[in-house]
């Protein structure tokens, strides 16, 4: 097979899985109380795998941000955080810290 045509079946495959996960959840999201134990178990479970993607982010990183010192992406995840915190949970402000701190720690 072509690289194209392995590419085009692997998004339609992806595709699928993600809309068969969506649907599935919207039809059982009715039956679910927020308020119940695997409720809160999704939530953790997605709330852990957010994180460890943002470590991998931080320690492994892949592309133009390998470019970046570890010390350069850590000071600003800490910055961000800080932002996030202080500006009562807003996430704009800490997304738009991280690009213009990460830019002008790296270029200086």
């Amino acid at each position: 097979m072509v690289s194209s045509q392995i590419i085009i079946l692997a998004i339609i495959a992806t595709s699928i899985a993600t809309f068969i996960s969506r649907f599935m959840g919207a039809l059982t999201s009715e039956k679910v109380s927020v308020k119940s134990n695997i409720f809160k178990w999704f939530n953790c479970v997605a709330y852990s795998t957010l994180a460890a993607l943002l470590g991998r982010m931080i320690i492994f990183p892949a592309g133009v941000l390998a470019e970046s010192e570890i010390i350069i992406r850590l000071i600003v995840f800490f910055v961000c955080i800080a932002i996030f915190i202080l500006s009562k949970k807003n996430l704009v402000l800490p997304t738009i810290a991280s690009a213009i701190l990460l830019s002008f720690l790296t270029n200086f």
